[in-house]
């Protein structure tokens, strides 16, 4: 598979995210399968769910940044170094949702940040596989 075709399922699957927590940000999903099942309230939920939104998309710029460098055959190390940063922080997110008090984001919390490790390995691993 190809580095651009791991971008476009990972920028895919980081909009059903955004969903996610837009769902969980207006109350539609309850704010306790979330952040470890830690959130004592309304106001902690908007607080961490705005945050994560704001990570989120900062992710989705970077990989379209990154995309955009695969097409024209550039290399841009800041993009990379981020992308990296990321690796790391899906890692220990990982960590964190096994020992979530949540049985639902222990599973598919655990589940999606394996996933999004490996997507966002395989985006950066290479600088011009295209």
């Amino acid at each position: 598979m190809k580095t651009t075709s791991y971008i476009k399922l990972f920028l895919f699957l980081l909009s059903l995210v955004m969903v996610f927590h837009l769902l969980v940000l207006t109350q539609v999903i309850s704010y306790t399968i979330v952040w470890a099942g830690k959130l004592n309230s309304v106001e902690e939920m908007i607080a961490f769910e705005s945050v994560s939104m704001i990570i989120n998309a900062i992710l989705m710029f970077t990989l379209t940044m990154r995309l955009k460098n695969l097409k024209r055959g550039s290399v841009n190390k800041v993009v990379n170094g981020i992308l990296w940063a990321f690796v790391i922080l899906f890692i220990l997110n990982t960590i964190g949702n096994l020992f979530s008090k949540s049985k639902t984001e222990l599973i598919f919390g655990t589940i999606m940040t394996i996933t999004f490790t490996f997507l966002c390995w395989m985006s950066v691993r290479k600088q011009n596989q295209n």
